[in-house]
């Protein structure tokens, strides 16, 4: 299915073949990922779990994002609220305004099960255009503090490591599709 289409990106559902392709552009730009991760939002985009979204720009794969129905797990999950989980935008394919059209799109599927939606965001550098992009599109804090691990971390906590599994959580209220 096509989302969003204005000749210079599409925005579709992510397909089998992209899992390979995103991998290899990844480990090339020294991300530290595998297929797993994509095969898994497939597998659950198959299952009703998820809607995986694919960016394409000017023919060439350039970022993804998926929207969970229900979120995975985290400071959320158990409330019945989408969460997005996965976003990214290859560095080449950066400053384009792909990512804002990509979060547009996760945001509107989310805002057609919920009038809030969550994620989480790793807190070492790597995220730090994730975490500049959810700050402008009006993301907060959800309070619980940081965790690691998928646990929340105790006040003065030393058994953690700046790793991806170090994340804030956020939310951000939005304006139900059903309310249009």
């Amino acid at each position: 299915m096509v989302y969003y289409n204005d000749n210079e990106l599409i925005i579709r559902n992510m397909e089998e073949a992209d899992a390979r392709v995103f991998t290899d552009e990844e480990i090339a730009q020294g991300w530290h990922t595998d297929i797993s991760k994509y095969l898994a939002r497939l597998q659950d985009q198959s299952a009703g779990k998820c809607v995986s979204l694919t960016a394409v720009y000017q023919g060439q794969l350039a970022g993804y994002v998926s929207v969970y129905i229900t979120g995975l797990s985290g400071a959320f999950s158990g409330k019945g609220l989408p969460e997005i989980v996965d976003f990214g935008v290859l560095e080449k394919y950066q400053r384009k305004g792909i990512g804002g059209r990509l979060m547009d799109t996760a945001e509107e599927i989310a805002g057609k099960y919920a009038d809030t939606v969550w994620l989480g965001v790793g807190l070492h550098s790597g995220y730090g255009s994730a975490q500049r992009i959810y700050v402008k599109r009006g993301y907060i804090p959800d309070g619980t503090g940081v965790w690691y691990q998928n646990k929340p971390c105790a006040q003065y906590e030393t058994e953690i490591a700046n790793d991806d599994n170090l994340v804030l959580f956020l939310s951000k209220k939005l304006k139900r599709q059903d309310e249009n």
